[in-house]
C-alpha cells in the first residue's frame, strides 16, 4: 500500500503541473480577443462566447482530474 500511495503522489505532482498548463492554454487567445476591440461584430461575439465557455470547461475538467486523483491518494491509509 505504501508503494501505491507513493506512486499516486508522484503522479499527482505531475498531473497538477500538466493541469496548470492546460488551464492556461486558452488564456493568450482569450486575452487577445477580449483585451481590445481587435475583432467586432456578431461573429466575434459568438467566437468569444464559445472560447470563454471552452476555457471554463477545460479548467473545470482539469480540476476534476486533480480532485479525483487526490481522492484516490487520500483513500489509501
Amino acid at each position: 500500500m505504501a508503494h501505491r500511495k507513493a506512486e499516486l503522489l508522484q503522479a499527482l505532482t505531475k498531473v497538477r503541473a500538466h493541469a496548470a498548463r492546460l488551464e492556461a492554454a486558452l488564456d493568450p487567445a482569450h486575452a487577445a480577443v477580449t483585451g481590445k476591440a481587435v475583432w467586432v461584430g456578431p461573429a466575434a461575439r459568438e467566437f468569444v462566447g464559445e472560447l470563454t465557455g471552452r476555457r471554463s470547461r477545460l479548467r473545470t475538467l482539469t480540476q476534476r482530474i486533480v480532485e479525483e486523483l487526490e481522492a484516490q491518494v487520500q483513500a489509501i491509509p
